[in-house]
C-alpha cells in the first residue's frame, strides 16, 4: 500500500472549494475503481496539499481528477509539466504492514493538516533527526501521522482523535540518540511564519476543503 502526498498551486481568481465539491461524486467512483483509501485536500491561500492511500497500486492524481488544469498552475520538471508535484515521505510514526493493521478504529476520524517551512541549510539536519526518531521509536505518535517534503516545505498529515498504539514491527536502528529536548533542537530548523498566533509560528494549520474517508480495509491489498 502506498501513501501519497502532493502539492499544487491555484491559478489566480479561481474558486477551488467549488471545484472540489463538484468533483465529489466522480472521485467516489474513481477511488472505488482504482482501489484508493482515504483522500483529503487541504488549502492555505493559493497552496493545495493532497493526501490519499493507494490500496492496490500507485495512482497519479491525474488519474483521479478531471479538469484541474482550469484551477491549477503547471509545475516545470519531469517528462511533461505537472499540476501536482509529489512530496517525499521523510517521517512517519508507523507504516502499514497489512489491511488489518491499517484499519481505522475511529471511523469518523478527522484529517488534520499543517505546513512548515525549513531553512534551506537545515533540510539535511531535519531529515537526519527525523529518520533517527522514526526508526528508533516507531509508534511514538499518531499512527497515521506522516510528513512530506517538497523543496523546503513540509506538509504534516495526521488524524484526530490521534491513534497511539505500538507498531507491529521494530525500527531499523538499535540506537537511542533522539534528543530529549526535541523542541529546542528542532526550533532552529524552521523559518517562522509572520503574522500568525504563537501556536502557529512554526506549524501553520491548513483548511480542510475535501475529505472522502473510504476505509482501507474495504479493498485490502
Amino acid at each position: 500500500m502506498q501513501r501519497c502526498l502532493y502539492r499544487a498551486e491555484c491559478r489566480e481568481a479561481t474558486n477551488p472549494s467549488a471545484f472540489w465539491e463538484a468533483q465529489t461524486g466522480l472521485l467516489n467512483e474513481r477511488m472505488d475503481r482504482l482501489g484508493l483509501g482515504r483522500l483529503s485536500i487541504f488549502q492555505d491561500g493559493k497552496e493545495l496539499f493532497l493526501y490519499y492511500e493507494c490500496t492496490r497500486r500507485e495512482v497519479e492524481p491525474e488519474q483521479l481528477f478531471q479538469g484541474t488544469a482550469e484551477i491549477l498552475k503547471e509545475w516545470p520538471g519531469g517528462e511533461q509539466p505537472r499540476l501536482w508535484v509529489p512530496m517525499m515521505d521523510i517521517f512517519h510514526y508507523q507504516q502499514p504492514v497489512s489491511a488489518e493493521h491499517w484499519k481505522r478504529s475511529h471511523a469518523a476520524g478527522t484529517p488534520y493538516g499543517r505546513v512548515a517551512a525549513l531553512k534551506p541549510e537545515q533540510v539535511a539536519s531535519y531529515v537526519y533527526h527525523h529518520y533517527q526518531y522514526q526508526e528508533e521509536h516507531p509508534g511514538d505518535g499518531d499512527k497515521y501521522g506522516i510528513i512530506g517534503l517538497h523543496e523546503n516545505l513540509l506538509f504534516f498529515y495526521s488524524e484526530l482523535p490521534a491513534t497511539v498504539e505500538p507498531a507491529p514491527y521494530a525500527g531499523k536502528l538499535a540506537t537511542n540518540l533522539r534528543p530529549d529536548n526535541w523542541g529546542e533542537v528542532m526550533d532552529p530548523h524552521f523559518r517562522k511564519w509572520s503574522e500568525m498566533p504563537p501556536d502557529q509560528a512554526i506549524w501553520k494549520k491548513l483548511t480542510l476543503v475535501l475529505t472522502i474517508p473510504r476505509p482501507y480495509a474495504e479493498k485490502g491489498e
